[in-house]
């Protein structure tokens, strides 16, 4: 597979959603077949080793999904509180400005299991932090954590001592 330059994949919009944030935008990377596919892909090559492949909403779903997809291995959604169905389990966890609730309905990750998480963007990492404490939980290994734009000057991967960290572009 030929190395794609994906940084030229990411606009930044400045001031937004608020005056300030540098946000970085991945839909141009969505809107490019050939990048996307790229990214989906090389994700996969590192995920491949994975029993369970793991993603937050809503990001996270549309790389993880296709990658197990790729690997034919299990999906499961991470998603705020009230979002999915059945029996779940939660974590609350505080990040920058206020705190929020992650769910994982039970019996979809079992001890003993080998997952990977995949997301878009690593920033300060706490919500990554509180998807690998929920899979932990149940006695399930995260191997890694995958996402395809980190920034680096935000610190966020020195939360998870221990787990790999991939990301595909650092700035």
């Amino acid at each position: 597979m030929k190395v794609m330059d994906l940084i030229k994949y990411i606009d930044h919009i400045k001031d937004f959603p608020e005056k300030g944030v540098d946000f970085k935008d991945i839909s141009p990377l969505l809107a490019n077949g050939e990048a996307l596919n790229y990214t989906v892909n090389k994700m996969a090559e590192y995920a491949k080793d994975a029993d369970v492949i793991v993603g937050p909403d809503a990001r996270g779903f549309l790389f993880g999904t296709p990658v197990a997809t790729i690997l034919k291995k299990p999906f499961v959604m991470i998603r705020k509180a009230k979002k999915l169905p059945g029996e779940v389990i939660r974590k609350e966890y505080k990040y920058e400005y206020s705190s929020n609730v992650l769910e994982m309905q039970k019996n979809r990750i079992f001890p003993g299991q080998k997952v990977v998480v995949i997301d878009d963007i690593l920033a300060t990492g706490g919500t990554t932090k509180a998807i690998i404490d929920l899979i932990q939980s149940q006695g399930a290994i995260v191997q890694r954590v995958i996402f395809l734009l980190e920034l680096t000057n935000l610190k966020g991967k020195e939360k998870y001592k221990g787990i790999e960290v991939v990301s595909l572009i650092k700035i």
